[in-house]
């Protein structure tokens, strides 16, 4: 049997991640290297034809084969899209995906009061965390939401925080104030901002990275003081570099989740 090919889907509100992982079955149990990811913008109203065309196109670009891939799991905080999604793979790989969810076997219980309120993209962060970096662990993803997820040093999702992502804000704020405008969110040249795109660019950098900073220490009082803290998401490695509390930055945190969560339930596709 040859090794597998893993394509991982994560369908966020605002962008879905996606990669590839070759699987070398040659070594000492099968192992998995990230070989292509791509992030694209989500779009509620394409439909499966549509996402057919752009996948083929991502595929060609990077001159990897559709026939190559021999399994693919897909995770979804936007329901409306499974269908559209697992009909496109159908059309492309000829089976429908693993689907995060209920059922799937995760190998972390759920704290939560109603473990069916978390969203499926958390899980998979949780996961991804445990098996990467041990725990107690926070993982922070910067996402639509900036997400705040903590995992027990036995393995247990005990629930976590939810905050307005920075795009969010900073859209949510320019709505308001008609004399405000976008900016890049970048490091100002000083914390008191001289110019209305230095006092923006401050307040979106440094009060985020004063969030993380302010939460990972309540949050810490809880779970324990020697929790670490990792963070994902696409500003991840921005506010990082202002954030006292992050230790370490995971960019494929949830790409890697999903293989995991792949491998945890492999024998069920076999």
């Amino acid at each position: 049997m040859s090794a597998p090919v893993l394509l991982v889907i994560d369908v966020g509100n605002t962008n879905v991640s996606l990669g590839i992982f070759d699987y070398d079955d040659s070594a000492d149990g099968a192992e998995a290297r990230l070989a292509q990811h791509w992030r694209v913008s989500t779009h509620q109203e394409q439909t499966s034809d549509e996402l057919v065309i752009s996948l083929s196109a991502l595929f060609a670009a990077e001159n990897r084969r559709i026939n190559e891939i021999t399994d693919v799991i897909l995770s979804s905080v936007v329901p409306p899209v499974v269908p559209i999604w697992e009909r496109v793979s159908t059309k492309l790989f000829g089976r429908l995906p693993q689907i995060v969810g209920p059922g799937m076997r995760t190998g972390m219980p759920v704290r939560y009061e109603n473990p069916h309120e978390v969203g499926a993209d958390r899980i998979v962060n949780a996961v991804a965390a445990y098996e990467l970096f041990g725990g107690p662990i926070i993982a922070v993803d910067f996402g639509t939401a900036t997400t705040f997820d903590c995992i027990s040093g036995l393995g247990e999702y005990l629930g976590g925080v939810i905050c307005p992502g920075i795009h969010i804000s900073m859209e949510a704020l320019f709505e308001r104030a008609s004399k405000l405008h976008r900016v890049e969110i970048a490091r100002p040249k000083s914390v008191i901002g001289r110019t209305t795109t230095g006092a923006l660019q401050s307040g979106l950098l440094y009060g985020y990275a004063g969030l993380v900073d302010s939460m990972v220490g309540r949050i810490r009082e809880e779970l324990g003081a020697d929790s670490k803290v990792i963070a994902t998401g696409g500003l991840a490695r921005r506010i990082a570099q202002e954030s006292k509390a992050i230790e370490q930055v995971a960019p494929f945190l949830t790409l890697d989740g999903l293989r995991i969560l792949f491998e945890k339930n492999r024998s069920d596709r076999d």
